[in-house]
């Protein structure tokens, strides 16, 4: 046993404790014969930095990891980082600009190598902070999406994807950055409310008997018009259906057609199409019937405008910047008369989330996958129950996005990332094939073959991650060593459909297999006024702060107490301040422990105890380790760290240390040494730094805490008896010390205590705990009745009587107690007035009405003791 300090710093134990455990590989899992148990972090981007939801997310994680593995079972928790092309890229085309160079003043092979160049430098930021959180990952098997094993595993599910019909090559709309000059997935573009317009175009008919009106937020696309669509059952346009009108500007004729896209209530009920440059333009047109090949488009790489295929948009407009564009082509409307008018309006409009240009819909050749085949057996894993959502609530949204899944295009116009496997011929074939030989081999000899320079979306090699990191496609066995499926698999409910939905599908087809067997869907971080945490708004949270304020253990503890199943956690300094706290009466209650002489425990099994006090808190402790495992298990993080730290501080340091101080006997020191073992034990998993150090300062251990054996809940440690006789001692003090408390008894006077109408189960009771009453309670038992002012205390069918004549002022405590009771009261009824009041309730922002509830439920608790207070005084 080694002394502890007498402060507790968490910044002394941590990097030495979490330096030992990797340095010592107690993470890997190398426990022969034991069951296999197996987790995978999502994988942060190799640019990032540890934010509050990482936080969140990798601390779930550490827990489950660290309580499989105290459960004896061969833990796994693979770790490791995304390539993110997008975000790499751009970290280094930046560091480049600094010395005014291009990423195109180099080859792409030379490119290439500076960013790997920068991964060696600078890309192991997150991972070092992930280490200051506590992740107990096996970090001898780190993982890289773009390391070599992985990359064989990308080139290969490609192939076969594209051998088995399911991934192909198609010209479709994309969300297309100008900015970075590449399509991007829908999670990368960011929707801003902001104004706008709303344009009303007048658009001849090219007969001359006329003219239909149409309305857009983007008057420039009017240069790729490809139709104008009405409402099949509008009654104003069933006459002009099949009928052409002329485009100003350009001149081209085009069709009116029916289609229900077109809503009669909205602005004249017909609708510009536009196929090239709109999502559901796009449909209307192949409904229409125009291949995607003939749509038109009228911008370049650079949202810049480009000639259409018919040639029709004048020569001054070309190469002009769309919104340059906008202003000249709506001050050529309105000088031929065709601009009705421009109403202001508040639009959605898309931006790139890490270029902060404007989106545009583009019309170009990219590589899809057949996510609607692929979703199949995900959505029936998912029904039958072979994967389980946590929280189910989840369930609906899931079946109604994958029963309505789109095409997943998978290519991107970088340098960086998996080089697509595809080989262009100059006769149009395409060869797929995972090397340049083999394609050549299929296409001839004296084939000239283009390598496609485009790279696969991150989320493509992402969603191999539950099995491409175990060893496949290298591992032969199926079952990858029984790590496969997955265990459990923790993920913000905002990367549902991006990765998770896609992992289903990936790991069903190639390993034939869920990839998890549950999946829990955690909720955001948000601040403190439960507004989201952006970079712009300036209220996001530096986990690395907290954890260097407060210890990683608060942090952590923090985020278990506050997730519930998938609902959003409102941060909160002071709570992460209170869990410090926590940790320090831990830390106080060993240092108790330790000058009193009780050191950890010889056994697993609890020791035979006597005492009602000793049989109490053993039966506390079986109660906690039951309620944590079984919270656990249904992955109610919340529900297991709110059922420790009650036990912990409520039961162990507050009443157990406080019921047995100047009675330590041997049978007491076993007790309690045993049961601060479970203690360490079963908060190890959310605060694994001060466990580990107060595992190994109560006592010489053979080995760390980190691999120690979970508590068994025995249910032969219950004593009913002696449990009733503490909750009985429990609620006595308790209630003489409110009694002390709410008459302003000096707190050190000592109180005689008479007895009115007590049983004799009572009276046995008060024999054997008459030493805890009169020390902890501060109360003499005393024989005779009472008579004149006195408190009076009601337990069960007794009654305590406590002297106060001569302790306070009776007569002037009345009377502070009556006006106390009068303002509290009057604050109670003018906040319920104000909750009953409609006006209040329906018009006043939510938090206040809130507020006004949880103040009026105050008040009226308040208004209670009092009155309580005053009754008992006679």
């Amino acid at each position: 046993m080694s002394e502890l300090p007498k402060t507790f710093d968490p910044a002394a134990i941590e990097s030495r404790w979490y330096d030992h455990w990797e340095r010592n590989g107690l993470f890997r899992p190398e426990r022969a014969g034991a069951e296999p148990w197996t987790i995978v972090n999502p994988p942060p981007n190799v640019t990032g930095n540890l934010h509050i939801g990482h936080a969140l997310d990798n601390t779930l994680q550490d827990i489950l990891t660290r309580h499989a593995r105290l459960k004896g079972k061969d833990a796994l928790w693979v770790v490791g980082t995304d390539h993110a092309g997008i975000a790499t890229q751009m970290v280094v085309e930046r560091q480049m600009a600094l010395q005014q160079q291009k990423r195109t003043d180099l080859s792409r092979e030379d490119f290439v190598a500076k960013v790997w160049e920068w991964k060696a430098e600078s890309g192991g930021q997150i991972t070092r902070q992930l280490r200051r959180l506590g992740c107990s990952m096996d970090w001898a098997n780190e993982r890289f999406t773009m390391d070599d094993g992985f990359s064989r595993a990308v080139l290969k599910v490609f192939v076969d994807l594209h051998k088995r019909g399911l991934l192909y090559r198609d010209k479709r709309l994309v969300n297309w950055d100008p900015g970075l000059g590449t399509a991007i997935s829908d999670l990368e573009v960011e929707t801003r409310e902001e104004k706008g317009g709303f344009w009303h175009l007048r658009y001849p008919l090219a007969d001359g008997s006329g003219a239909i009106s149409v309305a857009t937020t983007r008057p420039e696309t009017m240069l790729a018009d490809m139709a104008v669509a009405v409402h099949p059952d509008d009654e104003r346009y069933r006459a002009l259906i099949g009928k052409q009108v002329r485009l100003p500007i350009t001149g081209r004729l085009i069709p009116i057609v029916a289609d229900e896209h077109a809503d009669p209530e909205l602005g004249s009920g017909a609708v510009k199409i536009t196929p090239g440059h709109d999502f559901n333009d796009f449909e209307v047109g192949r409904r229409a019937g125009i291949e995607a090949r003939d749509m038109l488009n009228m911008l370049g790489p650079k949202a810049e405008i480009v000639q259409t295929a018919d040639g029709l948009i004048p020569a001054d407009l070309l190469g002009v910047d769309r919104s340059q564009a906008r202003q000249r082509i709506v001050e050529r409307l309105e000088a031929d008369g065709v601009l009705e008018r421009v109403e202001e309006r508040v639009i959605q409009r898309p931006y790139g989330d890490r270029s902060g240009v404007v989106i545009e819909p583009w019309l170009t050749d990219q590589w899809y996958v057949d996510a609607a085949t692929l979703a199949k057996p995900a959505i029936e894993a998912v029904r039958d129950g072979r994967i389980r959502l946590v929280p189910k609530s989840w369930e609906k949204t899931f079946f109604n996005w994958m029963d309505n899944i789109q095409p997943w295009c998978v290519s991107r116009q970088l340098w960086w990332g998996h080089r697509i496997p595809a080989w262009f011929a100059e006769d149009t074939r395409i060869f797929v094939a995972e090397t340049e030989e083999e394609a050549q081999a299929a296409a001839g000899a004296d084939t000239v073959l283009v390598r496609d320079p485009d790279v696969l979306d991150t989320w493509f090699s992402s969603a191999l991650w539950p099995f491409a990191t175990l060893g496949w496609p290298d591992d032969t066995d199926p079952t990858l060593g029984g790590r496969y499926p997955n265990d459990v698999l923790i993920s913000g409910f905002d990367i549902l459909f991006f990765w998770d939905a896609r992992m289903m599908m990936q790991g069903m087809q190639f390993m034939e297999d869920v990839p998890f067997k549950t999946l829990y869907l955690h909720g955001l971080v948000r601040a403190a006024d439960g507004a989201k945490m952006s970079k712009s708004k300036g209220n996001t949270v530096d986990p690395i702060g907290l954890i260097d304020r407060y210890g990683a253990d608060a942090l952590r503890f923090f985020m278990a107490a506050m997730e519930s199943q998938g609902r959003d956690i409102k941060m909160d300094d002071r709570r992460v301040e209170g869990y410090r706290n926590f940790a320090t009466k831990l830390w106080n209650a060993a240092r108790f422990c330790q000058a009193n002489g009780i050191g950890g425990a010889a056994t697993l099994d609890a020791p035979e105890a006597t005492l009602a006090v000793n049989k109490w808190i053993v039966a506390e402790c079986v109660r906690a380790i039951q309620s944590v495992d079984l919270a656990l298990a249904d992955y109610r993080f919340d529900a297991a760290a709110n059922a420790a730290y009650q036990f912990v501080w409520s039961r162990f340091c507050d009443w157990y240390l406080e019921l047995i101080k100047g009675q330590i006997d041997d049978e007491t020191k076993a007790v309690a040494g045993w049961v601060l073992d479970q203690i360490l034990v079963m908060l190890h998993p959310f605060m694994p730094f001060i466990t580990e150090e107060l595992w190994h300062a109560m006592a010489a251990r053979d080995h760390d805490l980190i691999v120690a054996h979970w508590p068994q809940a025995d249910a032969r440690s219950l004593d009913p008896a002696a449990e009733a006789e503490i909750d009985w001692l429990i609620r006595l003090v308790g209630e003489v010390r409110a009694a002390r408390t709410e008459l302003n008894v000096p707190p050190g006077a000592r109180l005689p205590m008479h007895l009115r109408g007590a049983g004799e189960g009572t009276l046995a009771r008060i024999e054997r705990q008459r030493p805890a009453i009169a020390r902890v309670a501060r109360v003499d038992v005393a024989d005779g009745d009472v008579t004149g002012g006195a408190a009076q205390v009601v337990v069960d069918e007794a009654t305590f009587v406590l002297p106060l004549e001569g302790v306070i002022d009776l007569g002037a405590e009345r009377a502070r107690l009556a006006k106390a009771i009068a303002a509290t009261e009057k604050e109670r009824d003018g906040l319920a007035s104000r909750l009953n009041n409609p006006s209040f309730v329906e018009r006043a922002k939510p938090d206040a009405v809130e507020k006004a509830r949880a103040d009026h439920a105050d008040k009226a608790a308040e208004a209670e003791r009092l009155t309580a207070a005053l009754a008992r005084l006679g």
